[in-house]
């Protein structure tokens, strides 16, 4: 299996949805930077269910950190971290083993792994595994605070309702700083409206996430196939929520003329800058300077307690599933942080491979 992203600031992740734990393994991280506990903490608990709107499993993601830290700071070594899980209640995949959830890894991974897979709770594929991930994630993001590196996301659309896009980007990364449903206008509680309806339907909602990264110097990223579009895309698909990514306008470019569409250069402060940002932030695979944006489309939770019909792929029959187990009627909210964290981890990479691991121990902006 291939759970290993990065090429100069690697991250591993391993674990099963019901197995004893989840975690993730840091490599490459320069030595000296700072590990900030209540920063992993709340990274997590922005994750973690909390409400009505979220599934009702309940795990304390108490994290522990067994190597690659020592008195408070990275040593340059491999940083593994661990978290435990609690709250499983597998009975609940035992009635459906050989029942192809729609829209699941059920089938595509007994396929894959020939009926040795962990099926409970979809097991090594489960969204579980992205509590790892934004631990990982947040260690990360302090390097990326050291050279002046920001990272927000927050949902422009879920279901019907949308937010407002970035603005003044720099000042919506501070609106979004705390907020446990990010989102930068008054539409939460409309959002969660249509959330709390399909659930009271049997059903789920997606939406759209949009993501701003800020500070990252012109000059990062590779043409052709290690474009920033091309890795960011990469890390952001491995999450199994998204299906669907575009840069900066992305697909309305495909309406507009190119005088509509070009991004025309100026200067600004003595730097060059451009005067709209169309492209998102990257030119010729390459970063121009500007504020890197992208949305990502978010599929509605394939579990959910309608009916569906499938197919008992040990028996080889049509069949019905009515799916067991705790939900989230819509994982957008909480999809927020896992995206920032892979966002974290892939830029970091990029800007290791760039400038060298130890530009993150500099602590200066780049």
């Amino acid at each position: 299996m291939k759970n290993t992203f990065g090429s100069s600031v690697c991250v591993t992740v391993f674990g099963e949805s019901h197995g004893r734990a989840i975690g993730a393994v840091i490599d490459g991280l320069c030595p000296g930077i700072t590990v900030d506990i209540e920063k992993i903490n709340g990274a997590l608990a922005k994750r973690r269910p909390s409400s009505n709107i979220d599934t009702s499993r309940r795990e304390k993601d108490e994290f522990e950190i067994l190597s690659g830290v020592f008195n408070g700071k990275t040593t340059g070594t491999p940083i593994c971290i661990v978290i435990p899980n609690g709250d499983t209640k597998s009975a609940d995949y035992e009635k459906t083993r050989f029942l192809a959830r729609p829209s699941h890894a059920d089938y595509t991974s007994f396929c894959k792994y020939h009926g040795y897979e962990d099926y409970r709770g979809g097991g090594h594929f489960s969204g579980r595994i992205t509590a790892a991930i934004v631990a990982a994630g947040a260690i990360i993001s302090s390097a990326l605070d050291n050279i002046g590196v920001k990272i927000g996301t927050h949902i422009l659309k879920c279901a019907s309702v949308s937010d407002r896009e970035f603005c003044n980007v720099d000042g919506d990364l501070e609106i979004l700083k705390g907020k446990t449903f990010p989102v930068l206008s008054d539409c939460e509680k409309a959002m969660e409206d249509e959330i709390i309806k399909a659930k009271s339907d049997l059903d789920s909602v997606g939406g759209i996430l949009q993501t701003a990264i800020t500070g990252v110097p012109a000059g990062v990223g590779e043409p052709w196939f290690d474009s920033v579009e091309s890795i960011l895309s990469h890390a952001l698909f491995s999450v199994g929520g998204i299906k669907g990514i575009e840069f900066g306008k992305g697909f309305a470019l495909s309406g507009m003329r190119g005088s509509q569409a070009n991004d025309a250069f100026c200067m600004k402060d003595g730097k060059v800058t451009t005067v709209t940002n169309n492209n998102g932030g990257i030119l010729g695979g390459i970063t121009n300077g500007m504020p890197i944006i992208f949305n990502c489309a978010v599929k509605p939770t394939p579990s959910i307690a309608k009916e569906q019909d499938t197919v008992d792929f040990s028996a080889n029959e049509n069949a019905k599933i009515n799916i067991q187990g705790r939900h989230d009627p819509a994982i957008i909210r909480r999809a927020c942080p896992v995206v920032e964290s892979v966002t974290a981890i892939a830029i970091c990479d990029m800007i290791a491979e760039r400038y060298g691991t130890d530009v993150f121990l500099n602590g200066d902006k780049i």
